[in-house]
């Protein structure tokens, strides 16, 4: 049987990381939730470098990814992920708070699955986030990992 991959959460904002948390305990997934704080913690997880240079090899089923990041921004992060041709087909999901229609055009030009603009209301965002995980670690069947990749 497979091993897990985890989902990567980039955020920074400590009460949307809260509730994102507990939204997707909530889905009871048996993921593991791996938690970096801005964009370039989140390029080394991706990479295994530095603080994450001994991880698993295992990469993520997901990327949920802030888009207004520390250091590195989200749409760098994205920028770098499609340009790998290891990572390209992880599926990346832009959770924002931002509703700019140029973030929204960007984001999808440098390949992003999914922009969720992150609900204003508790409720809607725990559900919001619930229907993420589910749908990302267990329904979504990504395409298969091919030599050397």
């Amino acid at each position: 049987m497979p091993e897990l991959k985890p989902i990567l959460l980039v955020e920074d904002n400590p009460k949307d990381l809260e509730l994102t948390l507990a939204a997707l305990e909530q889905s009871q997934l048996a993921n593991e939730v791996v938690v970096v704080r801005d964009g370039a913690e989140a390029l080394d997880f991706l990479y295994r470098r530095g603080a994450h240079e001994s991880r698993n090899t295992i990469d993520p089923a997901v990327v949920l990814l802030d888009l207004k990041l520390p250091k590195v921004d989200g749409l760098e992060v994205l920028e770098k992920v499609r340009a790998d041709p290891r990572l390209r087909q992880t599926p990346v999901v832009m959770l924002t708070s931002s509703r700019e229609e140029s973030d929204l055009v960007r984001s999808y030009e440098l390949g992003v699955n999914a922009f969720v603009v992150k609900p204003v209301g508790f409720r809607e965002f725990f559900d919001a986030i619930q229907d993420l995980g589910v749908f990302w670690a267990i329904l979504n069947e990504p395409p298969p990992r091919r030599n050397g990749e």
